[in-house]
């Protein structure tokens, strides 16, 4: 397995470098039971990658899986912004075919009816956040002839708001670079 430790060049005799360690989230398969008891939200980022990669090719295993991971966000006690962000990525990284996308958010709004977790009444609002953002990408992918599997990551972290805002924005851009720049900026902002 490829497990890159350093980085360094040589130029005319002279040697510069850097050495680190190495982590890869496929060693974490093997603390699958650490990663479920624990409650740092990056457990849960690596839990999804982990079942993306293993569920790939496998939608009922892959719709098996996010259906779980999801419900266990409800259950971890994250604040209401966190479910929604690791929710989203979960979403994101953990694609299935609409037919079953549908039924999958159909399950959550069950669970989260007889949870009564009416804090996290954010299924619906990812879900219209999501079609706008689709809608956004495949406008984009056509105005610039390019692929829309690149573009999703582009709007990682911003708000409903912020997308509406950048599909205005988008008429005036002249070139996906800059949709980048104005979606930087928005998550700068946001920061602070």
């Amino acid at each position: 397995m490829w497990r890159p430790d350093h980085f360094s060049y040589e130029l005319w005799g002279s040697r510069a470098g850097l050495w680190f360690p190495c982590v890869k989230l496929l060693d974490y398969r093997e603390k699958w039971t650490e990663l479920e008891a624990s409650t740092n939200p990056f457990a849960s980022v690596v839990m999804a990658h982990l079942k993306a990669v293993e569920t790939k090719g496998d939608n009922e295993q892959r719709y098996r899986w996010k259906l779980i991971l999801i419900k266990r966000l409800y259950r971890q006690g994250y604040a209401k912004a966190d479910v929604i962000r690791l929710f989203a990525f979960i979403d994101w990284v953990m694609s299935l075919p609409a037919d079953m996308e549908k039924g999958l958010w159909t399950e959550i709004q069950k669970f989260e009816e007889e949870t009564k977790m009416e804090y996290v009444t954010s299924v619906e609002r990812i879900g219209m956040e999501k079609g706008g953002l689709n809608l956004l990408c495949r406008q984009i992918a056509k105005r610039f002839k390019t692929g829309y599997e690149l573009l999703p990551p582009i709007f990682t972290g911003l708000s409903a708001e912020d997308i509406e805002d950048l599909g205005e924005r988008f008429l005036d851009a002249e070139s996906v670079d800059e949709i980048r720049r104005w979606a930087e900026e928005k998550r700068r902002a946001r920061m602070q």
